[in-house]
């Protein structure tokens, strides 16, 4: 079920349309991740546990965490080889790609005169790794990565220094994402938010605010 936080919007009124990457604009599948790269199913608990859901991963999206640090980190708390959890991250670039019907939506919205923006957590070797690979930026007015900001999402902090950083009027401005409490987040802060499902209900959803005929 879609759910929208925020206050009650008016159509024709938002300009301002600020995406999240992972599982927005580019898959984010941890749980095939890990299969793809892992052979020992008995371990692929253990993986998400201890590497992708642990507090590390956080300041690895924070930019204050090195991603060798990270690994001997990981290393020592699970009991894996270095080997095992190197492989993983070096997977995970690769592992992230574009939702081509999402991609379409950002092309019919830039067409439709709107502004668009990037709000998004990630580590340096993923954003490098997209940077470089695939061509969708010059359709965004500008963007904010968490490791290159040292914030990350839900702090408050990370949706301000996008808003003051490109001048936004949180009135005239909408989130899309699809974790509940990034969207709480932004919602607390007055900015419109849209729970991503799939690009086909999130259309649908801007359509109805007026972005999209």
């Amino acid at each position: 079920m879609q759910i929208l936080y925020g206050i009650a919007m008016k159509r024709n009124n938002i300009l301002n349309i600020i995406f999240d990457l992972g599982g927005v604009v580019f898959t984010w599948e941890p749980d095939k991740l890990i299969a793809d790269t892992i052979d020992n199913k008995d371990i692929h608990h253990l993986i998400k546990e201890g590497i992708i859901n642990h507090s590390d991963w956080v300041d690895l999206d924070r930019g204050t965490l090195s991603e060798d640090e990270a690994v001997k980190r990981g290393s020592m708390r699970t009991g894996l080889p270095e080997s095992q959890i190197k492989r993983l991250m070096r997977a995970m670039p690769l592992s992230l790609t574009p939702i081509n019907e999402s991609v379409k939506l950002i092309e019919d919205l830039k067409k439709n005169h709107n502004k668009l923006y990037i709000l998004s957590n990630m580590h340096h070797s993923s954003i490098n790794h997209l940077e470089n690979k695939y061509f969708i930026w010059d359709l965004f007015d500008g963007k904010v990565i968490s490791c290159r900001v040292n914030k990350v999402k839900p702090e408050y902090e990370i949706y301000q220094h996008l808003l003051d950083n490109y001048h936004l009027i949180i009135s005239d401005t909408v989130f899309i994402d699809d974790v509940d409490v990034n969207l709480k987040a932004a919602a607390d802060l007055g900015i419109k938010t849209i729970k991503f499902e799939n690009p086909f209900q999130c259309r649908g959803e801007l359509v109805k605010l007026g972005c999209l005929s």
